[in-house]
């Protein structure tokens, strides 16, 4: 399933760095709640992250084993998983 590996490391990178400042939002929002653009700010993020979850599930196969879309087969288990970028 995963057609394009170098397309498949690229969206996992922008996922993992939507992660990084969807945390660092969350803590901000924690402390500043009512802070307007943050939570705008927040809110993008989240949404841009769905389209990225979206496209690389659609890509490369299930992101986690919740993502397994098929009816069926269990695709989780028929592609690296993403945490294994060098199996092939």
């Amino acid at each position: 399933m995963q057609k394009n590996c170098k397309k498949c490391e690229d969206l996992l990178k922008r996922l993992r760095e939507i992660d990084f400042c969807l945390v660092e939002t969350v803590l901000y929002l924690n402390a500043y709640p009512d802070h307007a653009k943050a939570l705008e700010y927040y809110h993008k993020l989240v949404c841009e992250r769905a389209d990225l979850v979206e496209q690389y599930q659609k890509d490369c196969g299930p992101l986690t084993a919740y993502g397994n879309t098929s009816q069926s087969s269990w695709d989780w288990v028929k592609t690296p998983w993403p945490w294994e970028a060098d199996a092939d």
